[in-house]
């Protein structure tokens, strides 16, 4: 243990802050700056040179042009690239076109109308960490969301016109969203 050099594991410092590189605009020595979202390497010349960059590169690079099939915003060809996010397909005229082909839903089920506005349709959607959720097509004006899958189905209890199913010792169940009620029947739509 007394072989251990401690002032390799100093807390105030970064690893990579001894490393120097030269900021490709201004010439001047780049340092480890500290933001909310990490740490990045920035111009010891701020704010005379605002250059930045992140330790990570995540430069889309092209994996395969897709000859047979062309961009329905531009005409020129697609693109398998590699990106921040994984694996997309994009148009090759990038960044004059920013065309990108998103996975369709292959589920084409009618969700019931949005029990608060009445004007608007429930949508599934997804959040930001990947979960589902279903949601007013009417937002903002309409702001009510359900986590379940809705169902139209009317409340026995409190006459609400959709309800949710859900999942109870095993057996599928419907219950109501409102929380004054939720009142739970088993799911007659199950054995169907």
């Amino acid at each position: 243990m007394s072989k251990i050099d401690h002032s390799l594991f100093n807390a105030n410092e970064h690893a990579l802050e001894k490393e120097y590189e030269i900021c490709p605009e201004c010439g001047s020595e780049l340092v480890v700056k500290h933001s909310k979202n990490g740490a990045f390497l920035g111009c010891a010349s701020y704010p005379t040179c605002d250059y930045m960059r992140s330790f990570a590169h995540h430069d889309s690079h092209e994996i395969k042009v897709l000859d047979d099939a062309d961009c329905p915003e531009c005409g020129k060809h697609l693109v398998i690239r590699n990106g921040r996010y994984g694996m997309f397909i994009g148009c090759t005229g990038y960044p004059e076109c920013h065309f990108i082909v998103h996975e369709e839903e292959e589920e084409t089920e009618s969700l019931p109308a949005c029990p608060k506005c009445q004007n608007g349709q429930l949508q599934k959607r997804k959040n930001k960490y990947g979960k589902f959720f279903y949601a007013c097509d009417a937002y903002p004006k309409c702001k009510y969301s359900l986590n379940q899958h809705p169902v139209a189905h009317q409340c026995e209890q409190c006459n609400w016109p959709v309800m949710v199913q859900k999942q109870r010792a095993g057996k599928a169940m419907l219950q109501c969203p409102q929380k004054a009620c939720q009142h739970m029947i088993e799911d007659p739509y199950e054995s169907q």
